[in-house]
This record gives structure tokens, sequence and C-alpha cells, in this order.
């Protein structure tokens, strides 16, 4: 299994702040947000590369701290003091995609960023575990994992308790065993206040079909919409998040965050 974190956006909602940082390597308690994320993802049994994909503008600046991270002594215990520079080590690699895109105005979206790496990396013969880079979790990762690689494709939900709040996110409707009935991106008139979380598995048999989304001209922005067009034509299971989860889009949402995780 593999892992995509999806950090090539400019948010421009958070601006001056992300104005020449990428919102993913903001601090929150202490330390960038990918940290956590990554520091999350260590203890997933199997994976093997984690692709971050942004933009030309950050690039360097996720390499920068990808090298930094891999030299700390507790990612090269994981490794079992092998080579990270080369990647001969048998565990967790990290690799860096440029999706080329220079501003807002040229960005490929989210699933044109997850078709670019699955394509350029020729992932479709593996699993793919999908987070988005502003996404924080205090539920280990490793318990969504766990659940989702007996199904074809899952995603993260959480009861958000708020429908008047559900506008801003995919809302969802699920049956008893937990499977989508209706997934409705940012809906005026939100039908349950079960959101969906920009955290997704995806088998190797239902990865092919981002390109079969792409190619017939659907929009290639929000990952949601791979999904509100996805559990029409296969089963997608639901794994309900029951710690904190907190999505990073405003100013407000990120002092909340460095408060939370500041404790940790």
């Amino acid at each position: 299994m593999n892992a995509l974190i999806l950090a090539a956006g400019y948010a421009t909602r958070l601006y001056p702040l992300t104005l020449n940082k990428a919102k993913p390597l903001l601090k929150v308690g202490g330390k960038p947000i990918i940290e956590w994320l990554f520091d999350n993802l260590a203890s997933v049994p199997a994976l093997r590369t984690v692709y971050i994909v942004t933009n030309d503008k950050f690039a360097s600046d996720f390499q920068n701290w990808a090298d930094a991270y891999q030299d700390r002594p507790a990612f090269a215990d994981r490794q079992s003091g092998s080579d990270l520079r080369r990647g001969r080590h048998r565990g967790m690699q990290i690799k860096i995609i440029n999706d080329g895109s220079k501003s807002d105005d040229d960005k490929l979206g989210a699933i044109g960023d997850i078709n670019l790496v699955l394509t350029r990396e020729n992932l479709t013969d593996d699993d793919l575990l999908v987070i988005a880079g502003d996404n924080l979790f205090q539920q280990p990762l490793t318990e969504f994992v766990n659940a989702a690689k007996y199904s074809q494709a899952t995603v993260a939900v959480h009861d958000v308790g708020d429908l008047q709040a559900m506008k801003k996110y995919g809302t969802v409707t699920i049956d008893k065993n937990g499977v989508i009935t209706n997934f409705e991106e940012k809906p005026d008139k939100p039908k349950s206040t079960l959101a969906a979380v920009a955290l997704y598995y995806y088998t190797r048999e239902v990865l092919p079909l981002f390109t079969t989304y792409l190619a017939a001209g659907n929009n290639p922005d929000q990952p949601g919409l791979f999904l509100q067009w996805l559990y029409t034509r296969k089963p997608i299971n639901t794994f309900e998040i029951k710690g904190r989860w907190l999505d990073i889009g405003s100013k407000e949402t990120l002092e909340s965050a460095d408060k939370t995780f500041a404790k940790l």
C-alpha cells in the first residue's frame, strides 16, 4: 500500500499566512501540520511510499522538510538504520511530486493531482490511502486502514451534528452496513449531519476510474466530487471518525488546532 498527501493548493483564504508558505507546513502545536500526519502514518503497517503532491511554488519547501524529517533519529530507527537518501530501506519512503502549477489559476485540482501521481508513478497496481494535507486526526490512522482494507473503497466520515454547517462539507447518508446511499458535495439542503472527511482508501480495482472520471470531462477540483460520481458505480464503505478531526480551512480553525495539539 502507498499513501498520497494532497498539498498542491494555495490556501488563499489564509493569506498572508500562506502567501509564502504552504498550508501543511504551517505549525500547530509546535510542529508543521504535515508532520502530525506523518507521525500518525508511522504506525500504519505495510506502508511503502508516501507521496506528497504539491505545486511548483512550494515543491522545494516540502523537499527540505522531507529531508529534515527523514534525518531524524526516530525516523531512522523505524527504517532499521538503512540508507534513507538512496531509498534502499524497506520501510516508509517519502517522495515529493511537483504538479507544475504556479498559481491558483492554473492548478490541476485535487482529483487532477491524484490522477497525475497515479499515472506518473504507475501506482495502480497497489492500494492507495489518500489524505488532504490540511486535515488532522487524533484517532490513529491504523484503525481506518484496518477497517478499509476489506472494501473496494472507503471514506472516513464524521458526525458534525449541525445541518447548517453541513453546507460546507460533502454530506453522506448510509445504510445499516455503513455503505453510502447518497453523497452530495456542499449541498444547499443537507440530508444528514454526516460529513465526508478527506481521508480515503482506494483499492487497485478502483484507481483506474480516476482516469475514466477525468476523461468524461468531470470537475477535477474537490476530491469529494469523485466520490459523488463513484458511489453510483461502486459500493463505498464508511468509517466513522470518533476522535477529534480538524480541517484547517481558516485562521479560526488553525488557532483551534494549535491549542488542541499543543496539549498532546
